[in-house]
């Protein structure tokens, strides 16, 4: 690789880390071109990308960034995984190491803020935005649904009340 292309890898792996929500660092040793086309299929899927880098480019693209110690974890065949969704990579991640032992999770960063392996597959737990969105409208229009029952509740009963009276005074 010449040293323009290098640099090239280097500003492209640099504005990856400053643009993803979340960068996932796992090996991913003994994996096949198919199982690595699944990966990076699923990945898509979701919103998210596999990349592999050598690891002295990837180190030298995290120097200045806010999450430059996660350097240490570039030792050996590293991908990376990474999305604009906080969740997406960290989620397509895990659930693929859970289904082929070759993939093994490292570490990562959400935004300026470094992950050990429990903190992504902490992240990996929680729901991704979309399903997110539909939660939030759902309790938004549950208490509509709520006030308009509580609305019509006082007036039907007076009505039940005029009515009453009037038949007593008939």
């Amino acid at each position: 690789m010449e040293k323009a292309q290098k640099a090239e890898v280097v500003e492209s792996l640099k504005g990856l880390f400053g643009q993803a929500g979340t960068v996932v660092v796992a090996h991913y040793s003994g994996m096949t071109v198919t199982e690595m086309g699944d990966l990076r299929a699923r990945m898509r899927k979701e919103g998210a990308s596999f990349r592999v880098a050598k690891n002295r480019l990837a180190k030298r693209a995290l120097e200045g960034t806010p999450v430059a110690g996660m350097a240490d974890l570039f030792k050996g065949p590293t991908g990376i995984a990474f999305s604009k969704d906080p969740v997406a990579a960290a989620k397509v991640v895990v659930a693929y190491a859970k289904d082929n032992k070759k993939l093994v999770v490292l570490g990562g960063a959400m935004g300026a803020n470094l992950l050990n392996v429990e903190g992504i597959l902490a992240l990996a737990s929680l729901p991704s935005l979309d399903e997110l969105r539909g939660k939030i409208v759902g309790l938004l229009q549950a208490p509509a649904t709520k006030i308009a029952t509580v609305l019509q509740a006082p007036a039907s009963q007076l009505a039940r009340v005029l009515s009453a009276y009037a038949k007593k005074a008939a």
